[in-house]
């Protein structure tokens, strides 16, 4: 196996759990198939094996080529592995990260935030906390102002990271 095949049965891992990765285990082996093919050879059923095929379809991930069944009058779809656009794809991920990270680090900056001390999961906007009048919406505890610099520091570190993939 090369490291794209294990790239890229993680990457359908994560866009079909483990049906896709049988699927793209079972195409690496084949090379070129149809969709039954794929089904006994991967034990997945049909309609599943399809639903993922045109997931990686969309993502550019496989490819396929329609040819008519000469006795049926039929398409069959005989589908590949596009191993070479993994790089595409991938950068495509990180790029679309960087945007919403970028998106959350402004939110970050832009807003001072509000804890409630007995209730670790609320963490309020000054804006939601002032409408509550700064006491938490669960236990009508006081809100108190939270430090979120290390979030700014984790965000920014993230970005700077995935961009530098990016420009390699």
């Amino acid at each position: 196996m090369t490291p794209y095949d294990d790239e890229l049965i993680k990457v359908a891992g994560l866009l079909g759990e483990e049906d896709a990765t049988k699927i793209v285990t079972s195409l690496m082996k084949l090379k070129e198939a149809t969709d039954e093919v794929i089904a006994n050879d991967s034990g997945v059923r049909i309609n599943i094996v399809r639903k993922v095929l045109y997931k990686l379809y969309d993502k550019a991930l496989v490819s396929c080529t329609r040819v008519r069944d000469e006795k049926t009058g039929w398409f069959v779809f005989y589908w590949r592995l596009q191993p070479e656009q993994l790089d595409a794809f991938i950068r495509s991920r990180k790029r679309k990260s960087v945007e919403k990270l970028k998106a959350r680090l402004e939110y970050e900056k832009s807003h001072s935030f509000f804890t409630c001390n007995k209730c670790s999961n609320i963490r309020l906007p000054f804006e939601e906390a002032i409408e509550t009048v700064f006491k938490c919406p669960k236990c009508s505890g006081q809100l108190v102002e939270c430090d979120n610099s290390k979030i700014i520091d984790e965000l920014s570190k993230v970005i700077q990271k995935l961009e530098g993939e990016l420009s390699d």
